[in-house]
């Protein structure tokens, strides 16, 4: 075994023998934190060559803890707000995700929001438990084919989402940062175009400094009473307590939270307890393969740099 040591900052399943056995395999010391606080990860951090972290703040204490050692930090997953990557390129630290593990799985989760949505099934669902078998809903239900997705974001997973509505003949709207790369199958427009004439908006973009709260008061009062959001991204994108607002305003019809800010939410509170709003707990990446896939290639994102000094995962360098 070689002296290499990684640390996993946390632990999102119920065991480490995926992780555990490609770390044996290439000979390579895995070191596992009992829990995620900053002062649990400064103190293992201290001569470990790299790092593993899923949702665990991997700080500028934390990565320097290691001394002039960390040569990687690798996320467990595409977002990478929860590492100072700011830090990591000042020091020539690699960064790595795994931008491709979980494309299906938000794109199905995005799908069945949509529906569940667009033919009021939450809202049938709880009246229906509650006692109130009826058919009548607001607002009324309108055939789904042909309505108008908008589509903020259009990365792997965004264009995942193109390809499945496309084929249930949806129109498409998008926009991207960058609006000169066009989409097959997507009419790029502006922003507050796309807010104001979409039936559907669905986020899939990376929470940054610069786009904190894109979807707030003024974007809610753009948008039609009879349309509905769908955040299967960042919670931070939203701002909750706007949406709070908007809805009893009826600004908007609904919407589907996969994401919150802070995450968990307090349930009892709005938007969280308004039986428009349809949640999950942070669940659309969720499945067998996707998990398997997660950890293995994140794992490898590590090693390959630590043995190879390469990877085509880098997303700082």
């Amino acid at each position: 075994m070689s002296n290499l040591r990684l640390l996993l900052s946390d632990v999102a399943w119920p065991d480490t023998t995926i992780e555990q056995q490609l770390c044996d395999e290439a000979g390579v010391e895995l070191v596992i934190a009992s829990d995620s606080s900053e002062e649990t990860l400064i103190g293992l951090a201290a001569g470990c060559d790299g790092i593993i972290t899923c949702w665990a703040d991997i700080t500028e204490a934390v990565i320097s803890a290691s001394g002039k050692h960390c040569k990687v930090v690798s996320r467990m997953g595409i977002g990478l707000d929860n590492i100072d990557v700011d830090y990591c390129t000042n020091q020539g630290i690699p960064v790595t995700n795994v931008p491709d593990y979980c494309l299906q799985e938000v794109a199905e989760h995005t799908l069945a929001s949509i529906y569940s949505l667009g033919r009021h099934i939450n809202t049938y669902n709880l009246e229906s438990k509650s006692g109130k078998y009826e058919r009548n809903v607001t607002p009324p239900l309108r055939r789904l084919k042909g309505q108008t997705i908008g589509i903020i974001g259009l990365g792997n997973i965004g264009k995942r989402v193109v390809e499945l509505v496309n084929a249930l003949g949806f129109r498409v709207l998008g926009f991207r940062q960058d609006m000169t790369k066009t989409v097959q199958g997507v009419e790029l427009v502006p922003f507050e175009d796309l807010i104001s004439r979409s039936d559907f908006i669905t986020l899939h973009l990376p929470l940054t400094d610069t786009n904190h709260h894109m979807i707030g008061a003024e974007e809610f009062k753009r948008m039609k009473s009879t349309a509905y959001l769908i955040n299967t991204a960042r919670g931070g994108l939203v701002d909750h307590s706007a949406l709070a607002t908007a809805l009893k305003a009826g600004e908007l019809a609904g919407a589907a939270l996969d994401v919150q800010d802070p995450e968990p939410p307090d349930l009892n509170t709005a938007p969280y307890n308004d039986p428009r709003v349809i949640v999950t707990p942070h669940a659309a990446f969720v499945s067998v393969e996707s998990l398997i896939e997660l950890r293995r290639n994140s794992v490898r994102n590590a090693l390959d740099i630590l043995l190879n000094r390469e990877s085509d995962k880098i997303v700082n360098l």
